[in-house]
């Protein structure tokens, strides 16, 4: 990690086995600014992990994300339960094929959060994080302009949900342009016709 004073603590939830492979805090922030959807982990009562994939807003100056779903369900009842979180974002780059089958690899890229997950109740916290998201996915949309502004009504149908960031850790798996045979896989077309 760099010495750079805006890096998030380093504890043992964010050590890498393969340090070689590490980020640098400034990495990881572009990397959260350039996914386009993350996975929120929470815990239930009987232990059991839940995972929620969904649209995110990782706010730079607050050291945080913003994601939003339905008031009620699985997220919000274990949130309420406990507030301990991951966050984790990834992106697959080239399989990378060898004349070993345990020597076969793929590149990637990826970013793993732990901090303490809370449900926004400050109405301006919340309008200010749907607005955020709205302006990453549609910029090129205005808001109160090409679509109505946030409004009670809808405030009481979906709930806005911050994770304060406690620790990250990035890494990344990147080869040579030329590596001998690497292919890409094709994307899964959505909708999904199987």
């Amino acid at each position: 990690m760099s010495d750079d004073s805006e890096q998030a603590p380093v504890d043992a939830r964010a050590e890498l086995r393969r340090r070689d492979r590490g980020k640098e805090d400034a990495w990881v922030r572009a990397f959260l600014r350039a996914v386009p959807y993350g996975f929120l982990a929470t815990v239930d009562d009987s232990g059991q992990p839940f995972l929620n994939s969904n649209l995110f807003y990782y706010d730079e100056a607050r050291h945080c994300v913003y994601l939003h779903t339905a008031r009620t369900g699985r997220t919000r009842e274990n949130l309420d339960r406990g507030d301990k979180v991951s966050f984790s974002v990834a992106a697959m780059g080239r399989l990378l094929p060898a004349a070993e089958a345990l020597e076969f690899s793929v590149e990637y890229a990826g970013v793993v959060v732990f901090g303490r997950g809370h449900v926004v109740d400050d109405r301006d916290e919340s309008v200010q994080a749907l607005r955020a998201l709205l302006a990453r996915y549609a910029p090129h949309l205005r808001y109160g302009v090409d679509y109505r502004a946030v409004t009670d009504a809808e405030l009481k149908r979906t709930a806005v949900y911050r994770v304060d960031i406690q620790s990250w850790s990035g890494k990344q798996k990147e080869v040579a342009p030329d590596f001998p045979g690497a292919f890409e896989l094709p994307p899964v077309a959505v909708p999904f016709k199987g």
